[in-house]
């Protein structure tokens, strides 16, 4: 399914093509809200951080860039 989501981040809305069906994604609009990891086993911990904030893999980089590792001295 083609899913869009804002950003909590950035305030952006992005999408994002995900193996999920509709029934899955009707049970994690549902009232009773299951952990995102049971409703979508398959999906890469980024597709779900997607899900639950709409912040893409991209975008997190670009905001909260890797640290450089130190060299020993």
């Amino acid at each position: 399914m083609r899913i869009k989501m804002k950003s909590s981040l950035t305030g952006h809305v992005h999408e994002m093509d995900l193996n999920i069906t509709p029934g899955q994604w009707r049970e994690w609009n549902s009232f009773n809200r299951r952990m995102v990891q049971d409703v979508f086993p398959d999906l890469s911990a980024e597709e779900r951080e997607f899900l639950m904030t709409g912040i893409t893999p991209d975008e997190w980089v670009n905001v909260f860039p890797p640290e450089e590792e130190e060299e020993d001295a």
